[in-house]
């Protein structure tokens, strides 16, 4: 089985090496991915803990890499466990980050578009923070 999904990118004027080591470091993300974490992140073991918006979350991410990968499983308060791509690529001098978004089966059509809303967001405050 397979679910619709929506890629939501933003071109960032920043060496694809800077906003992979900005981005993919757990303790940045309050700074800028909202939809995620709220407040400080708190590692435990290979995970991280998050106040999210859907609650305390437990956070996995993909081991550090030279491809810009930063894919993270969100372990959500139901024990659910939803995939999250995030890719970092060269564009030009600068780089495109993309986030792949799925709607998941439970999801109404106002519950994607308010997903895809925050993401659009997170990823406009990362530029912001990284061009600034």
């Amino acid at each position: 089985m397979t679910f619709p999904a929506r890629h939501i990118s933003i071109s960032i004027n920043r060496s694809p090496n800077e906003v992979y080591e900005f981005a993919s470091n757990p303790n940045n993300l309050p700074q800028w991915a909202e939809g995620l974490s709220r407040s400080s992140m708190k590692q435990s073991g290979d995970e991280w803990i998050a106040d999210s918006p859907m609650g305390i979350v437990r956070v996995k991410f993909a081991d550090a890499n030279r491809f810009g990968v930063i894919d993270h499983d969100v372990t959500l308060p139901s024990g659910e466990v939803v995939h999250n791509p995030l890719r970092v690529l060269k564009n030009g001098n600068g780089s495109e980050v993309v986030f792949t978004l799925y709607r998941l089966p439970q999801m109404s059509d106002a519950d994607f578009e308010r997903d895809a809303q925050m993401v659009e967001k997170d990823l406009l405050k990362l530029k912001s923070l990284l061009e600034n």
